[in-house]
């Protein structure tokens, strides 16, 4: 093999049409966009979504939901995670430095998913009714 010899492969480069050089060339005079019109000119074309003056999809739906941006500071600790954290002691600090809940969580509740077996006293933390009657239910508190 030499330097001089050497091809790209099969299919790598392909021949690069040159539009509007002539009758001859087959595609010259218009260049393949056929005959005046908006998609005719140059640097003319519609944006994405336009319907020819239409109302568009998006507008003629009505607008629907809402969510909070203060929801990224709520976070929700179920029973089966305060099991496998094994902590006695449980409070905000402590579930963060575990990762149970993110470090922008200001408010923390604890929920009735899951079982728990050990005796857990819970503080600074909003619990639920289901989840207080099983966390005292193990022998556990809630302040």
């Amino acid at each position: 093999m030499e330097l001089n010899g050497i091809q790209p492969a099969d299919g790598a480069k392909h021949y690069k049409r040159r539009v509007g050089r002539g009758i001859g060339s087959g595609i010259g005079k218009t260049a393949g966009r056929g005959h005046k019109g908006q998609k005719s000119r140059a640097g003319g074309y519609h944006k994405v979504g336009f319907e020819g003056g239409q109302m568009p999809l998006q507008r003629r739906l009505p607008k629907r939901g809402f969510k909070s941006h203060l929801l990224q500071f709520n976070a929700e600790v179920t029973l089966a995670s305060l099991e496998l954290l094994g902590a006695s002691d449980v409070d905000m600090l402590t579930l963060k430095q575990a990762g149970f809940v993110s470090e922008k969580a200001k408010v923390v509740k604890v929920i009735k998913t899951g079982v728990i077996s050990r005796a857990v006293r819970l503080s600074g933390l909003n619990v639920t009714a289901g989840a207080k009657a099983a966390i005292e239910a193990a022998g556990g508190s809630v302040a």
